[in-house]
């Protein structure tokens, strides 16, 4: 019964996390987290770290990771196969598909139509870590938050993109002009 519930959470995983393993991260943890059962919020968020830090797919690793944990070696199989079953589909189809057809413009509306999709997903799933790692669980009011630090980073990190430069180099001009706000303004 638990392979059957493995296998079939991680192939809704793997069929509607259109866009990626961040894409999937709010999926996963209403599978594992929210569902099942199987992992806490705070395993969740070390399941995710440890998930980019491994080479592969973050939902093929964390398929594995949780299939795993939950029913040994024979469950991270599972898992796994549930998780690229849909991909192995989806992506034969559509390649076929795209080479047929891929000179038509309401084809390209489509794919320019689910970008912004994606881009909230992201952003959602995000948001839910951020808040787990900020607060500790406890999702209190954003009151606590310096948000003029953030924004005047936020701005300095896109202006300093803007202008191409490297992206260590980036968020090091801006971590130093964050710390000078503050021991200058208290900002």
């Amino acid at each position: 019964m638990i392979y059957l519930q493995l296998f079939l959470s991680f192939l809704q995983v793997g069929m509607f996390s259109v866009g990626g393993g961040y894409a999937a991260m709010p999926l996963i943890q209403s599978q594992v987290v929210e569902q099942h059962g199987w992992l806490t919020m705070q395993e969740f968020t070390d399941l995710i770290t440890i998930a980019e830090m491994t080479p592969g797919p973050i939902a093929v690793n964390s398929a594995t990771f949780v299939g795993l944990r939950i029913a040994q070696a024979p469950g991270a199989i599972i898992a796994t196969l549930g998780c690229i079953t849909p991909a192995l589909f989806f992506v034969s189809l559509l390649s076929y598909i795209y080479r047929k057809y891929k000179d038509i413009s309401l084809l390209q509306s489509v794919l320019a139509c689910l970008r912004p999709v994606i881009v909230a997903l992201i952003f959602g799933a995000g948001l839910s870590i951020l808040s787990m790692v900020v607060f500790g669980g406890h999702a209190k009011a954003f009151r606590n938050v310096d948000w003029i630090g953030v924004s005047s980073f936020a701005v300095a990190f896109f202006a300093l993109r803007k202008l191409r430069w490297n992206p260590i180099l980036t968020m090091c001009l801006c971590g130093v002009a964050g710390l000078g706000l503050h021991v200058l303004f208290g900002v």
